[in-house]
C-alpha cells in the first residue's frame, strides 16, 4: 500500500530514520524541517514554531503527495536544568517547538487527513513523560503535555477515523544527544552514565524508535489508538538489581 506521510524533523536522527523506513516501505514522504533533506524525500523546509511557516509548507507537501495519510509530530528540541536553571524566554522556546509546534502542524494536516482512509498521527514523545529524570524538567514537562496532548487528539478525532498515538523513547543515539556528549567535560563517562541508566546497558537506536513509528502509523495497528509506546530499553518499566537510576 503506497501511503502519503509527513514527517516533522525530517532531517536527521529519529524523523529520518522514519522517512528513510517509509520510503522503504513505497510510502511516499515529505520531511519538514529547517534542513530537509533530498531525494528520496520531498523537503520542504518549515519552521514548526512559526504558524505562517507551517501552513505554507504543510500546503506544498500536501499539494505534492496528492494528500496525507499519516503525520508523524517528530520536530522536537531538548533542554536541560533543574526548574530553576532555565529563564522564561527558554521555557516559552522549548514549548513553542515541543508542544506548540505539534499543535501547528496538526492543525494545518486535519483537513487532508480526514479525507485519508488511512489516517494516522504518531507523535514522538519521551519516556521523560512518565518518569522522574535529572535535571531535565523543562523538557519533561514539554513531553508530559505530549502525552496528554496525544490522549485528548485521539479522543476527538476517532470519530473520523484518524488515529492517534505516540512512542517514548529512552535515551536515543541522535545527533542532538551526540552534541550533549560531546560538551560534556568527560564524553566517555557521560555516555557510560546514560548507558547504564537503561535497563538493558546502551542507548536506543534511531532506527529502533522509527519501527515502533512506523508499526503505530501503518494499517497493522488499525485497532490501535490513544496507546503511547515506549521504546526506552526498560527504563519505565524495569527495576533491575544494580541498575544505575540516576
Amino acid at each position: 500500500m503506497s501511503l502519503r506521510a509527513i514527517v516533522t524533523g525530517g532531517g536527521s536522527g529519529i524523523g529520518l530514520a522514519t522517512a528513510t523506513l517509509f520510503t522503504g516501505r513505497g510510502y511516499q514522504v515529505a520531511c519538514l524541517d529547517l534542513e530537509p533533506p533530498g531525494e528520496p524525500f520531498i523537503g520542504v523546509r518549515a519552521d514548526v514554531a512559526d504558524d505562517a511557516s507551517v501552513r505554507r509548507a504543510v500546503t506544498e507537501a500536501a499539494e505534492r503527495l496528492g494528500g496525507i495519510d499519516i503525520l508523524v509530530n517528530n520536530a522536537g528540541i531538548g533542554a536541560q536544568g533543574t526548574v530553576e536553571d532555565n529563564p522564561d524566554e527558554e521555557w516559552r522556546r522549548v514549548f513553542e517547538v515541543n508542544v506548540f509546534g505539534m499543535v501547528r502542524v496538526t492543525r494545518a494536516a486535519l483537513p487532508y487527513l480526514r479525507r485519508s482512509g488511512h489516517a494516522s498521527i504518531v507523535n514522538t514523545c519521551s519516556v521523560a513523560a512518565t518518569a522522574g529524570l535529572p535535571r531535565r524538567a523543562l523538557y519533561s514537562a514539554t513531553k508530559g503535555a505530549v502525552l496528554s496532548l496525544t490522549l485528548a487528539m485521539a479522543a476527538d478525532h476517532l470519530r473520523e477515523g484518524i488515529r492517534v498515538n505516540c512512542v517514548n523513547p529512552g535515551t536515543t543515539d541522535t545527533p542532538w544527544v551526540g552534541r550533549l556528549l560531546d560538551a560534556a567535560d568527560d564524553p566517555a563517562a557521560e555516555r557510560a552514565a546514560l548507558e547504564a541508566r537503561q535497563p538493558m546497558g546502551r542507548l536506543v537506536s534511531a532506527e529502533e524508535v522509527a519501527a515502533a513509528i512506523a508499526y503505530l502509523a501503518g494499517p497493522e495497528s488499525g485497532a490501535t489508538t490513544g496507546t503511547a509506546l515506549p521504546v526506552d530499553g526498560g527504563m519505565q518499566g524495569l527495576r533491575l538489581p544494580g541498575t544505575a537510576r540516576a
